[in-house]
């Protein structure tokens, strides 16, 4: 199994990329964001995934070893092969995609070409509880979303009072996070009463 390359990027097209590796060209497909980012004529190093089929041999490279890994949960999912995983993973980055699982938003994931509704409900259910909890609840772009660290000791009170994870996350929003743990408790409950 071919775990990582290390070489020069010598042709880019159609998010793939020809590294050469003394003298030898490895063909990597890539996601959109790691794509963008590489330049000609640029030493990289890309963790691989070697994809074996009856028919041909892939290799699938990320910038970052979380990348890798979400594509290997990924492609665990019934009816999510090699070409729908990248398509979810070029939908943002490693960390925003992690996220998303992590959120149940199936909406965003159904956002990646060749990935139905039903397919992204599929990754939602099968990922979640597997990715880690969300380092912040619902989308960047949304207005005034209060960052969730992943330890967060309030966070994990209000779960172990019967809260689910978005809930919880959201009775957090907006709280002052440099207040007491137990006093951010207290707000969260008093907003989730009000």
């Amino acid at each position: 199994m071919i775990a990582h390359i290390q070489g020069k990027i010598v042709e880019k097209f159609a998010n793939s990329a020809i590294i050469d590796v003394h003298g030898v060209g490895y063909e990597v497909s890539l996601t959109a964001p790691d794509f963008d980012k590489l330049l000609l004529d640029d030493e990289v190093k890309l963790y691989t995934y070697h994809h074996i089929r009856e028919q041909s041999e892939e290799l699938f490279g990320f910038s970052a070893l979380e990348g890798k890994k979400i594509f290997e949960l990924l492609i665990t999912v019934q009816g999510i092969g090699p070409k729908n995983a990248m398509a979810i993973l070029s939908l943002a980055s490693y960390e925003e995609v992690r996220n998303a699982i992590a959120n149940a938003d199936s909406a965003f994931i159904a956002k990646a070409s060749g990935v139905g509704k039903k397919s992204a409900e599929r990754v939602v259910v099968d990922l979640r509880e597997k990715v880690g909890l969300p380092s912040y609840y619902g989308r960047k772009s949304e207005p005034n979303v209060a960052t969730i660290q992943a330890n967060d000791e309030a966070l994990e009170a209000l779960m172990a009072l019967g809260f689910q994870l978005a809930d919880a996350t959201k009775a957090l929003e907006g709280i002052d996070q440099s207040l007491s743990v137990e006093e951010r408790i207290r707000q969260a409950l008093k907003n989730r009463s009000s």
